[in-house]
């Protein structure tokens, strides 16, 4: 395989471990894609946002960041508290579980709060800079000339994961057609996003 390829299989190997795991994201997009509810929107929001970042963290902002403690701080403790709200929030719903079925006839989200809530989960979580900027970027920086093929790689994780789960989530669907399936659902979510506002507020202190 030429190493070009390789250095892109890198990528795309790497990109894709980092982004499986759960997480506040990943927990949004499952969401919106068992409602049905403006799934493209979030894929481009949450893809897009992925290939800024990736391209930042090829491109050399890796190191900038590490050398600003203050604007990390300043991000963890603004997305501890986003975090804080929004699982709460999960934490109601799963007590009212009706209100989730796609067909109840309470109100969808409509596309700019939708939006908003994927550009806030994305940009305001200092792990998408950690594992984006941080790290891809200085493993890519291994590559040297192939590093923009590294950072393709990752790039097209990023695509295949995003579309996947935003779309291959209404394969889920009958089985979240009973409303004690979002009760567990929203759970999950709230304790997700609840225990990653806290690690980020500790992070947000042991930073300053």
């Amino acid at each position: 395989m030429p190493p070009a390829l390789l250095a892109a299989a890198a990528g795309l190997g790497l990109g894709l471990s980092l982004i499986i795991a759960i997480g506040a994201q990943n927990a949004f997009v499952l969401r919106q894609g068992l409602r049905a509810e403006h799934v493209a929107a979030v894929v481009a929001v949450c893809l897009l946002s992925d290939v800024v970042l990736i391209t930042a963290g090829v491109g050399g902002a890796g190191a900038l960041v590490t050398h600003a403690p203050g604007v990390l701080t300043v991000v963890c403790f603004g997305g501890a508290a986003f975090l804080l709200v929004y699982g709460l929030l999960a934490a109601r719903r799963s007590l009212r579980p009706a209100a989730l079925l796609p067909d109840a006839g309470g109100a969808r989200a409509g596309l700019a709060v939708t939006v908003s809530t994927a550009l806030a989960l994305t940009w305001l979580n200092p792990h998408v800079y950690l594992d984006t900027v941080v790290l891809l970027g200085s493993l890519a920086s291994t590559y040297e000339e192939r590093r923009w093929w590294f950072g393709a790689g990752a790039a097209l994780g990023s695509a295949v994961w995003f579309v996947g789960l935003g779309w291959g989530a209404r394969l889920l669907r009958p089985v979240f057609a009973r409303p004690a399936a979002w009760r567990v659902l929203d759970g999950l979510i709230a304790v997700v996003m609840l225990a990653l506002a806290a690690s980020l507020a500790v992070r947000g202190v042991t930073s300053r």
